[in-house]
Formats: structure tokens, sequence, C-alpha cells
């Protein structure tokens, strides 16, 4: 039995001997290669103000990946070992440093300095300077073949509660954008090349693209609720009876509106802008400036007004809708419904209207903005807003809600990504 159990543990140390005598360097000398990026070589649609990153094989030497910082328009360079260019690097994009460094020091994430630009093909390279953690360079420099593209530029904008801001290209899929203030939005038009968001506080933004977007100066403290664009002017109003008017959208001027009423909405067309507002208000105006009450014979609020077919149709409260071929004269139509009108727009020979109430939703469609026939949503979220582009209605509403029509009869529910309620919506001509 002792010397059975003599060979056993010289067999053992013998076992050990070998595993120590081929083990003795499990050092990786390979060098090291770029595993993956993002965005990946062929991506299309990529957000413009997405992070960019580079995954490395191995662990590297945190100092040699540099990245191009100058932030000089003028300056046509490109450096660094992480670069990003949409020239073929005869210039590259700024990025804010420091950046990202996870996955064991595998992973480098970047931030360009400034929103990259729509539709543009991009192509990330990484110079064989960069060096894993033990001094071992590339063997040779990385360059994406084709690149990647990034997004087509929005046609429609939806704003809401909380300084919400929302883009799609279709009216399907929809992207949160940042737009730098927790005041609510009401109201969104494009006119002139811009977007333009009007809400709480007197808060007025605009937008080329619908993406990044900045505030502007309005002169008012009042809640903006309604905006359009017409006859080369920018017009919106508040609820505290305020007009102002903008040739670009940047600087503002105070108009009289000349009534003491709740102004919620406005409109352009036939050469005339039509504001609605509270108990029956109508005013209208050929420049923007000089206001004209108008005689409507109701003492029901109007929420909405849009132009078209030769057109005037304004909806409001508990279903009522009157319509005017020049909006002087209007005629009260009836509706089918009780529940409020909030929103209308006119598209594919079809007037829509949209409202409801808190639970409930109502659409009505009409062909003549006189005979309305009530239609499925598909949400039971009162819908607040709605506009016609590109072959499609799009309406939304609370809690996110976005529906979409190509006929305004059939509708599609659609997710918007966030629970705040939207109050406007609008689509780039």
């Amino acid at each position: 039995m002792k010397n059975v159990l003599f060979i056993i543990l010289i067999s053992c140390f013998s076992l050990f001997i070998i595993i120590s005598c081929t083990s003795t360097d499990n050092s990786d000398k390979s060098a090291p290669t770029v595993s993956s990026t993002y965005p990946s070589d062929n991506q299309i649609g990529v957000t413009v103000s997405d992070n960019i990153s580079v995954t490395f094989s191995k662990a590297m030497d945190t100092t040699s990946v540099t990245t191009h910082t100058s932030q000089n328009d003028w300056s046509i360079s490109c450096s660094g070992s992480f670069q990003v260019s949409s020239d073929n690097f005869n210039s590259c994009v700024p990025m804010n440093v420091p950046g990202a460094v996870t996955n064991s020091y595998q992973t480098f994430t970047v931030t360009p300095s400034s929103n990259l630009s729509i539709s543009t093909n991009y192509k990330i390279r990484v110079t064989s300077g960069v060096k894993d953690s033990s001094g071992k360079t590339m063997n040779s420099q990385y360059e994406m073949t084709n690149g990647f593209t990034t997004e087509t530029a929005p046609s429609y904008v939806a704003v809401g509660r909380n300084g919400t801001i929302l883009t799609s290209t279709n009216g399907i899929t929809w992207t949160s954008r940042t737009s730098g203030t927790t005041n609510s939005l009401f109201g969104v038009t494009y006119g002139k090349g811009l977007f333009l968001a009007v809400g709480v506080s007197g808060t007025i933004l605009t937008s080329s693209d619908g993406i990044t977007w900045t505030s502007r100066t309005s002169g008012t403290s009042d809640l903006l609720k309604g905006i359009t664009y017409g006859n080369s002017r920018f017009v919106t109003v508040g609820l505290n009876r305020t007009i102002h008017t903008s040739s670009d959208g940047v600087t503002w001027t105070e108009r009289t509106s000349g009534t003491s009423k709740v102004l919620y909405e406005v409109t352009y067309g036939k050469g005339t802008f039509v504001v609605v507002g509270l108990i029956g208000l109508i005013l209208t105006s050929s420049n923007g400036t000089t206001w004209t009450s108008r005689t409507t014979d109701t003492s029901n609020s109007f929420y909405g007004v849009n132009y078209g077919n030769n057109t005037f149709v304004a909806v409001g409260n508990s279903g009522i809708i009157l319509t005017s071929s020049d909006g002087t004269s209007w005629d009260n139509r009836t509706s089918g419904t009780t529940q409020n009108l909030h929103d209308v727009t006119y598209g594919n020979s079809t007037f829509v209207t949209v409202g409801g109430e808190i639970g409930t939703q109502t659409i009505l469609t009409s062909s003549d903005g006189i005979s309305w026939t009530s239609r499925t949503s598909g949400t039971t979220n009162y819908l607040i807003g709605v506009t016609y582009a590109n072959s499609t209605f799009v309406a939304v509403g609370y809690y996110g809600s976005i529906v979409t029509s190509s006929d305004g009869i059939s509708w599609t529910s659609r997710t918007s990504g966030t629970i705040n309620d939207l109050y406007g919506v609008t689509y780039k001509e």
C-alpha cells in the first residue's frame, strides 16, 4: 500500500513539473486590432447627436488614443489617432475631450463637439500609432470601407409637455430631440426654412432641421399657444390676448389684438391671417399687424383653425365647427359630436379634425367642411394636434399618443417613445 501511494505522489509531482514548464509565459504578443466601431461600416440613419466609439481587441494605452479637438471652422486639418471625417480625412470632426474609456480599456467613446450633418457620409479611421498596454502598436491603419450615413432631415415635428420635441421622416418612427427647455410647448409650425415651437412663459424655439433648437427672446411672458407662417412672416398668439409677429423667427414685435379674450390658434390662407379664441372669438388680418374682430353668433370657444380647399374651418368647444370662404363671414356646421375639437387640418382632399375628452378621443372627416363623419382613431387617448404631409395624416395627443392615416378614415397607433402629452405637430413643406 505504501508503494502505491508513493507512485501516485511521484506521478502528481511529475504532472506539476510538466504544467509548470509549459506555462512559464502566457502573455499575448499579438498586435492590437480594431474589433468593432459604432456606428458600423455601411450603417445608415445614424442619429446626428450620437456618440462615436471604437473597440480594440486588447486593453490599450489610453494616452495613444487621441482625437481631433480643433474648434476652428476655418481650420482644414485632421489630427489624432482616432479620427472621424466626411471628406476623406482632409478635415476631421472636432471632438469633446476627454472621452469615455470602458470595457477594460478596450472601448473608447467620443462625443462630437456639435451634431453631425444631416444625410452625410462619414468614415472612422484609427492610425497605426495606437498601442496596447504593453506598448505593441497596430500592424496597419484601420479605415472604414464605405462609412456610415447620418439620418435624413425629418418631415414631421411634434411638441409637448416639459419641452418634449419628437421628429420623424415618415410619421411612423419617432426620435426624441433635445429642446433645451423644460417649458411645455403648445404650438409648432414651419416656414422660411425654419421650424418654430412656442409655449409656456413666452418660449420660442427655432430650428433649421428639427434636430438642433435655439431659444429666442419673444418679449413676453405669456403662454404662447398657436403659431403660423404666411405673407413672409410668423405670427404667434397667447392666452393673455397677445399677438407677436416676426419676419425671421428671431426678432419679435408685439401687436395689438384689440380683444380681452384668450387667443388659442392662428392660421393663414387666401391672403388672410385668422385667429380664434375664447367665447366665439375670431380675428382677421392681412398683415398680422392690424386686426379686425368678426361676428360668429356663438358663445362656444374655438381651439383650432386651418385653411384648405378655399375654405377656413374653425373647431372648438362641444363639437362646434364653423366654415368661411374669406375669414369674414362664418357659417355654423353640424359636427355630430358634443366632444371638444382641438385641431383641424386639410390634405388628400379631406378635412380632418381631432379632439375628445380625458379617456376618450374624436376624429371627424369631411370632403367639404360641411358634412362630417366620425372615424375610429385606434387610440383611447385624447387627441390635440393634427397635420398632413407626404400622403399621411398624423395626429398627436395625451400620454405621447401618435396615430397616422393615409386617408383620414383608417388609423394606426404608433410608438412615440414618450409618455408626455403631445400638443402640436407640423411638417416641413
